[in-house]
């Protein structure tokens, strides 16, 4: 059974950082690319970044560029989302996905606020 569990949300200033994981289990995680999804209060989800399975490449929205970055640790089964120079505008709940399935964690909560 495919399950994905997120860990290392919390409460930060404005211009604070934060390390999101997210840990994979019940299917073969190198093999797959990963994602991460937020969503703010009272809005649509929103994709955040991406890489491919191997980290070869990584995918950002422009509203993120230059502040988060995302990689992986095929030997851990663990994507991380580095979040640098928060904003309260990324205040979120963040959820890791399994791209091409309806896979998701149960989210971890970031609150950007002074």
């Amino acid at each position: 059974q495919e399950q994905l569990v997120e860990s290392g949300g919390g409460l930060a200033l404005p211009g604070e950082s934060l390390r999101l994981s997210c840990q994979a289990s019940g299917f073969t995680f190198s093999r797959h690319a990963m994602s991460w999804v937020r969503q703010a209060p009272g809005k649509g989800l929103e994709w955040v970044s991406g890489l491919y399975s191997d980290g070869s490449d990584q995918f950002y929205r422009d509203s993120v560029k230059g502040r988060f970055t995302i990689s992986r640790d095929n030997t851990k089964n663990t994507v991380y989302l580095q979040m640098h120079n928060l904003k309260p505008e990324d205040t979120a709940v963040y959820y890791c996905h399994l791209l091409g399935t309806l896979t998701w964690g149960q989210g971890t909560q970031v609150t950007v606020s002074s």
